[in-house]
């Protein structure tokens, strides 16, 4: 049952960081999904770098952090496809 919430809230935090970055109309759930698991896996490596902490659970913070991550991970993306 974890997976599927983690995937759900991949899902979630993919989908808004791709509104927030203009690409929604661009990608399909599942790369919604595989951008908020990798955005997560990013903004929690960078707030352990800068001393925060990462992601622990589901709450308000972990949200903010992966999405973060997320966008992130969305404009290095853009700038490889230029």
């Amino acid at each position: 049952m974890g997976i599927i919430i983690w995937i759900v809230f991949g899902g979630l935090v993919g989908w808004v960081a791709s509104m927030i970055m203009k690409t929604n109309s661009q990608q399909g759930m599942f790369i919604d999904i595989g951008v908020g698991i990798i955005g997560a896996v990013i903004g929690g490596w960078l707030m352990s770098a800068i001393g925060g902490r990462g992601i622990e659970g589901f709450d308000l913070y972990s949200f903010l952090v992966a999405l973060l991550g997320a966008c992130v991970f969305i404009a290095l993306l853009k700038l490889l496809q230029r």
